[in-house]
């Protein structure tokens, strides 16, 4: 027999597993001598009263539960022989496509420009203390990609590209904690995303697969539109029966190099602005109806906002991107000269910040494609992320502004306390950002003033600039066989090829490109 329950808890009981199993179970009517299995379906915050409650979905078994409620067993054969697959990337996308060959009965060849996430810790503690931007080894490149170092969110919209439980299982064998199975909102935590990596890594090679760190690729090896290999900085060369492009959204020197050889890539639409950064106590006054002290239980509580905007006729959304309850902003530059900005948040959330990226749409349509065709966009990032730096001194320092000093057009004459380590310099934000951005900005920010009373305040500020949204570069491809619409055996990956955005949807899209692979192969 199965029971279903969908009941409400206040937060000590939901958070405490023993308590809530016990509570589970006497709800059920069920003797707890006949309880077999207690499968959590769902966790979730329901704050939409004066009261926060967490409602809880469960089923519970008399007799052995199906085989979708249990964590699936992964079998991991020995592929050091099999057909190679060249993975350019070892980020979210390129480790379970990695992964997915190898169940597949492929060989992954994994190159990745960065490093191991032990050695990457130093070019991190780098940029934050010094100042210097390592191009190949940051935020942003290395292993695990920009995930690894990063909240770890795993809220996807689009459960249609592959199977969301099997990606969240797959991180749990590797080290996650359950609790990802069923919160609504998962997270990981940046402080726990490196262990992970390293056991998807382990599990790659003791099954036969190849990874390469510090090791960037430089050329593509075309013969009549079909791709046979690629080269690397010091000139090997590594082939394979196919290669999947899965370089992030940061990865510029590929989408040159593609336009170089006349390789199909479209510009895309993506996003650039801020981050915002409040104290998280004050985020939990407004979320969770409290004075600012959201007791042991309940966790940093975040928001996700949104404002149509109109200028010169034209509308455009303002919206949260990234947000990170109880984190940090950290430094993002893949290059010198350039300042960008990420958020970033521990497994506990227990930063006294909060964070999030605050940012506009741009459209094809606002980039200067006669200029610089299918870069526009590219160009339109490097120009702020240039400009952000020039005007806060030429470091890893960035621009800022106090929220509402910036809504009112006013230069601050001193800033807040701030997660940011770098440091920040007071500047015109207006100036740096531009018509378009920062009367967008403005509107956005003045609409979520009224809808959550304190949000908009001078004990908020505006840091810049947040320009890694998503890729603005397309690598098209076809919608059945996922190749490159021209180049055969070329599987453009994920969020450097336009197709994902975020950890688990990259996730699924490299899966999706090894079984494509596959079927071709060893059809």
């Amino acid at each position: 027999m199965k029971k279903e329950l969908d009941l409400v808890f206040p937060p000590e009981i939901a958070f405490d597993a023993t308590q809530l199993e016990k509570e589970l179970i006497e709800a059920s009517g069920i003797d707890a001598e006949e309880v077999k299995f207690l499968h959590k379906v769902k966790r979730s915050i329901d704050a939409r009263g004066r009261k926060v409650g967490v409602r809880i979905r469960a089923d519970i078994y008399t007799e052995n539960p199906p085989a979708e409620a249990l964590i699936p067993d992964f079998h991991y054969p020995n592929v050091g022989h099999k057909d190679k697959v060249v993975i350019v990337g070892a980020g979210p996308a390129g480790l379970f496509a990695a992964l997915r060959c190898i169940e597949l009965g492929l060989k992954p060849v994994i190159l990745e420009r960065g490093k191991d996430v032990r050695s990457r810790r130093r070019d991190l503690a780098a940029i934050n203390k010094e100042h210097v931007v390592n191009p190949d080894s940051n935020y942003c490149f290395g292993e695990g990609g920009a995930g690894t170092y990063s909240d770890g969110k795993l809220y996807t919209r689009s459960k249609k590209r592959g199977d969301l439980y099997r990606i969240l299982h797959i991180l749990v064998k590797h080290g996650a904690t359950k609790d990802i199975l069923f919160d609504a909102h998962p997270h990981i935590g940046t402080n726990k995303l490196p262990v992970i990596m390293q056991a998807m890594r382990e599990t790659i090679l003791n099954a036969g697969g190849e990874m390469h760190f510090e090791t960037r690729v430089t050329d593509l090896i075309i013969e009549k539109n079909e791709i046979k290999g690629v080269v690397t900085q010091n000139g090997t060369v590594y082939e394979g029966k196919s290669v999947i492009l899965a370089t992030g959204h940061s990865a510029r020197d590929i989408y040159e190099l593609l336009h170089e050889k006349n390789v199909l890539i479209e510009a895309k639409p993506f996003a650039m602005g801020v981050r915002v950064e409040h104290q998280q106590s004050l985020i939990d006054g407004i979320q969770y109806h409290c004075e600012g002290d959201r007791g042991p239980y309940l966790p940093a509580s975040s928001y996700a906002l949104v404002q149509q905007t109109y200028l010169n006729n034209k509308q455009r959304g303002v919206f949260s991107f990234c947000m990170c309850p109880g984190g940090f902003i950290v430094p993002s530059a893949t290059a010198p000269g350039e300042v960008v900005v990420n958020g970033m948040s521990p497994s506990r959330r227990d930063s006294k910040f909060a964070n999030s990226g605050i940012v506009v749409a741009i459209e094809t349509e606002d980039m200067d494609l006669a200029q610089f065709g299918p870069l526009a966009g590219l160009r339109m990032q490097q120009e702020l992320e240039r400009k952000a730096c020039a005007m806060a001194g030429r470091t890893q320092v960035a621009p800022a502004q106090l929220l509402q000093d910036f809504t009112k057009h006013k230069l601050s004459a001193m800033l807040l306390e701030t997660s940011y380590q770098p440091g920040l310099k007071s500047v015109d934000m207006h100036e740096l950002l531009g018509t378009n951005l920062a009367l967008r900005l403005k509107e956005g920010f003045q609409a979520w003033g009224k809808k959550m009373p304190g949000y908009l305040s001078n004990n908020a500020q505006i840091i810049g600039v947040e320009s890694r949204t998503s890729s603005p570069v397309r690598i098209p491809r076809d919608k059945e066989t996922l190749e490159h619409v021209q180049i055969k055996n070329l599987y453009p990956c994920a969020e450097g090829a336009g197709y994902a955005g975020g950890i688990v949807s990259a996730a699924m899209d490299g899966e999706r490109c090894a079984e494509k692979i596959a079927e071709k192969i060893l059809k």
